[in-house]
């Protein structure tokens, strides 16, 4: 089974994220979710994102990588949505990384060093529609990275919705986030 490091999305660590560890967990799967919000959590997205970018998207990277220190190197790496910027970051960066799950976010791998690790699988989930996702680039990104990388997946879900894999916010969609875990769960079982 694997062992996972789950990043948090701009909301902070909600019930919705917890969650999400727990159904990896009852897989069988150890699983990790560091706070990178020090007990943080917003109704708002908006307010989420103006504490990170108040702290720093540097220092929200750092919590995530102090949070990996602690941990084997040999890591799944999992981000929803901003928490993505520390799971990219440690899944091209951080020697032993056995895969990156990256959720509602994809960064061009130009910006944690040039290209993506040949020994390191990676998933991009996101909705076609969706004005972060699909609106920032954050889609070409990951279709960038899918054509780069030795063994990369893009699932593209119908819908607008951002967060749609957080059963605690309104943004929830049952369907897509169903078929989003099940995709996440099957490659975690890949994983040795």
């Amino acid at each position: 089974m694997a062992e996972v490091l789950v990043f948090h999305h701009g909301h902070g660590l909600t019930a919705g994220v917890r969650e999400f560890a727990e159904q990896l967990r009852r897989a069988g799967h150890t699983v990790h979710v560091p706070d990178l919000f020090q007990g943080r959590v917003f109704d708002k997205l908006e307010e989420g994102i103006s504490y990170a970018e108040n702290a720093g998207f540097g220092t929200v990277i750092a919590r995530g990588a102090a949070a990996a220190e602690e941990l084997p190197a040999e890591l799944v790496y999992l981000g929803f949505s901003l928490g993505v910027l520390p799971a990219q970051k440690l899944a091209q960066t951080r020697p032993g990384a056995e895969g990156a799950l990256l959720l509602e976010a994809c960064l061009p791998v130009s910006e944690f060093g040039g290209s993506w690790p040949q020994n390191v699988p990676v998933q991009v989930h996101g909705m076609d529609a969706d004005p972060f996702f699909a609106g920032e680039g954050d889609v070409d990104a990951a279709r960038m990275l899918v054509e780069t990388a030795a063994d990369a997946e893009l699932f593209l879900y119908p819908g607008h919705r951002h967060l749609f894999t957080d059963s605690s916010l309104p943004s929830h969609d049952e369907h897509a986030a169903t078929q989003a875990t099940q995709r996440v769960l099957d490659f975690l079982d890949r994983i040795k």
